[in-house]
């Protein structure tokens, strides 16, 4: 006679050699990024434009920026709030969360690689009615009383037999590596709007400083031709038209802070703090573009985290298409059951009380008028649609990087022209101020000359800023600091939570 341990022996048997079952499905191999090899190197880099000494980039060609990034514009205000955004920064928060909930979700698809334990204990006491009878038993009835207690455990195994669990799982864990490289994009746009937007208020208060230097030139003006209007050498005209001329200058100075106090709240937004109790000191914007080392084309693929995850993505897809192919086989199912029941508390624990009962399942869809080649077929085109995806993020990639390339380099050849232009208008203005205090001219040629040169200085201030701008979209179009290195693998994503990325915030 067969016992129970013997059944559990075979079973355990049985276990092993179905753990080495086969796994359906296509492996994954990425696909090409691209239909052709990328160049040697950038179109739009200014080495490939001879004489372009405005702006440089850093040399070699294949260095790489790495880690804190924005350090390479040497300002210590920016540099402490970075570091204040990437502790404080409420949406890179959240996307970390999201990060520790895909790693959850690997836990729970391992979990299904294991047997289902349960008990189920119970104690009950009943009592017939007195007055039932039997075909064997007239008249009055006796009454009568039973116990049991029972002490179950159920054993529930459906083995892996054809690769779905371990796909699941590789899905999951695809899909936590897509959310590592999510944290990490969402980490770098934060960083980069940051730093923009610092820059943008540095460009503003340089712009304030430009209207503040003209209102002050306008109120010498007026009071020159006020005083020559006192003295009958001048007309009224122009003493009106001195004033209009001030007062524009004046509204334009207000305005500048509109910007400026907008930019300094959604820099306190990024570092997590109120707007209320924030500000950033006026300082003028003075610096150039860093050399930025922009390294080849061929290294971007590996620098991008946004082209990491949609890589992770196609392979979450494509592990989807193995568990669409495992439903075309058989489950197989192991259960036991086993325990302990006795009507009387006294013996439930005797060796006597046992129960116990073993036996596998095998279930097998034979009709399911097409809906598992209808699900395969979903998720190839969802794994198609992905590889698109893939490489549409890629040319995007070439592209903004071609763009911020020729935007950097052409906005700091335009500075050095509009310099000579801001020169050449403060040279017109002398002059015509001499020829208006000697008679010659009208003031009205004074008030043209000194609206060219303000539009030349704005111009100016607002261009310093753009080409600043642009080297920090320059260099988030890079991928920043990060590389493909820094992806966790799937070994680090199925890693168990600690206590303290498991804790509840308050």
């Amino acid at each position: 006679m067969t016992t129970f341990r013997q059944y559990a022996a075979i079973t355990s048997a049985a276990a092993v050699l179905l753990l080495a079952g086969c796994r359906v499905g296509p492996k994954y191999h990425a696909p090409p990024a691209i239909a052709q090899a990328p160049p040697a190197t950038y179109k739009e880099s200014p080495t490939q434009f001879p004489g372009s000494d405005d702006w440089k980039v850093a040399q070699p060609q294949d260095a790489m920026l790495h880690g804190k990034w924005w350090e390479i514009y040497n300002d210590p205000e920016l540099n402490a709030l970075e570091d204040k955004l990437n502790i404080d920064n409420q949406n890179i928060k959240q996307f970390f969360e999201n990060f520790m909930e895909a790693r959850t979700l690997i836990a729970q698809a391992r979990s299904q690689l294991y047997p289902t334990v349960g008990t189920s204990p119970a104690y009950t006491r009943s009592g017939t009615s007195a007055n039932l009878t039997t075909a064997t038993t007239a008249g009055a009835g006796v009454n009568h009383t039973s116990t049991l207690a029972s002490l179950p455990f159920d054993v529930s195994w459906a083995p892996d037999l054809w690769g779905k669990v371990r796909n699941t799982i590789s899905e999951q864990q695809y899909a936590a590596q897509l959310s590592a490289a999510d944290l990490e994009n969402e980490r770098l746009t934060e960083q980069a709007t940051l730093a923009i937007t610092f820059f943008e208020i540095r460009g503003q208060d340089a712009l304030q400083g430009v209207l503040d230097r003209t209102v002050e030139a306008d109120k010498k003006s007026l009071d020159l031709t006020q005083s020559q209007y006192d003295t009958g050498i001048g007309d009224r005209i122009s003493v009106v038209e001195a004033r209009n001329t001030l007062q524009n200058a004046q509204a334009a100075a207000t305005n500048v802070g509109l910007l400026r106090a907008q930019y300094e709240h959604a820099i306190a937004v990024l570092i997590g703090t109120n707007p209320s109790s924030f500000s950033i000191p006026v300082k003028a914007l003075d610096a150039a573009p860093p050399a930025i080392p922009i390294g080849v084309p061929t290294q971007l693929l590996e620098r991008r985290p946004d082209i990491a995850a949609a890589e992770r993505n196609m392979a979450s897809a494509n592990a989807q298409i193995g568990i669409a192919y495992a439903a075309y086989y058989p489950t197989l199912t192991l259960s036991a059951s086993g325990g302990l029941e006795s009507s009387a508390w006294s013996h439930l624990f005797d060796w006597s009380s046992r129960f116990w009962s073993v036996g596998p399942a095998v279930s097998e869809t034979i009709y399911d008028g097409g809906l598992r080649r209808a699900t395969v077929n979903q998720f190839i085109s969802t794994y198609n649609a992905d590889v698109a995806s893939y490489r549409q993020t890629v040319l995007t990639a070439f592209q903004q990087v071609e763009d911020s390339l020729s935007s950097t380099r052409i906005l700091s050849h335009q500075i050095q022209q509009q310099q000579d232009a801001e020169k050449s208008a403060q040279e017109s203005l002398d002059l015509e101020m001499g020829r208006y205090t000697t008679g010659i001219d009208p003031y009205i040629d004074v008030v043209t000359a000194q609206t060219t040169l303000l539009s030349d200085q704005q111009t100016l201030a607002t261009l310093h800023t753009q080409v600043m701008t642009s080297s920090v979209q320059l260099i988030e179009a890079l991928g920043g600091g990060w590389d493909r290195s820094q992806l966790p693998t799937p070994a680090d994503v199925s890693k168990k939570l600690t206590k303290d990325e498991t804790t509840i915030q308050k």
